[in-house]
């Protein structure tokens, strides 16, 4: 059996597998970077690629630090209610726990101490996932315009109202507001839990958002520590 060793790993602003959107392109404007192992800092292992405006990356679902033991799962798009077939879905409790996200390539920092570095925009990993490959996405090979999606076709993506203080707004920039307003949209919740008056938080740029979600599905948060 081949070993696969990371060549990258991911600079995100979620530090835990809490909030992070459940795939990519759903916030389309997180930002994250791509930060070579030291073999592969290379402008020569790059050449062409900002030609691309989109990357696949393959990487390690490395937070999960429990084997799968199930072949089924139970989608949070389905309510969390619902089992499928684990290779018909998404889920990161997958036999080899490989997670494949496409992302827009912003731009490429040629010059820094840890050689050149890909700043993307719309991942869904956490910081500091391994990255095992990077692959430019091709339109005429990876889209497939008019392809059903399965369960997916069926169960809309809902999105809960977000209400955030003035006195929190002033702690983040604009472009970083907007990013987290998107974030708590989509509802950082574990799908099984639907409880109004518990405190949730989560890590978001070396803080800590804390909130609550009502059972109209307004979500407030109540402080940034």
């Amino acid at each position: 059996m081949t070993e696969i060793y990371p060549i990258a790993h991911f600079r995100s602003p979620f530090s835990s597998k809490f909030g992070i959107p459940k795939q990519s392109g759903l916030v389309k404007n997180v930002r994250g970077q791509i930060v070579f192992e030291p073999a592969y800092r290379s402008k020569d292992a790059l050449r062409g690629i900002d030609e691309f405006d989109y990357l696949w990356l393959i990487w390690h679902f490395s937070a999960n630090k429990h084997a799968p033991n199930s072949l089924v799962v139970r989608p949070p798009l389905l309510g969390g209610n619902t089992k499928m077939g684990v290779f018909a879905t998404r889920s990161p409790f997958r036999p080899n726990g490989l997670g494949l996200s496409s992302v827009q390539l912003e731009r490429i920092e040629w010059e820094t101490n840890e050689g050149p570095v890909i700043h993307v925009l719309g991942a869904d990993l956490m910081d500091g996932t391994p990255i095992f490959d990077i692959k430019p996405y091709i339109v005429y090979a990876d889209c497939h315009v008019g392809a059903r999606s399965g369960f997916v076709d069926r169960t809309s993506i809902t999105r809960l109202e977000v209400h955030i203080p003035e006195s929190f707004q002033a702690i983040f920039p604009p472009e970083i507001l907007q990013t987290l307003y998107e974030v708590l949209a989509l509802d950082p919740r574990p799908h099984y839990q639907d409880d109004p008056h518990k405190v949730y938080g989560m890590p978001f740029m070396g803080r800590d958002v804390r909130f609550t979600v009502s059972s109209e599905g307004k979500l407030l948060v109540i402080d940034v520590v």
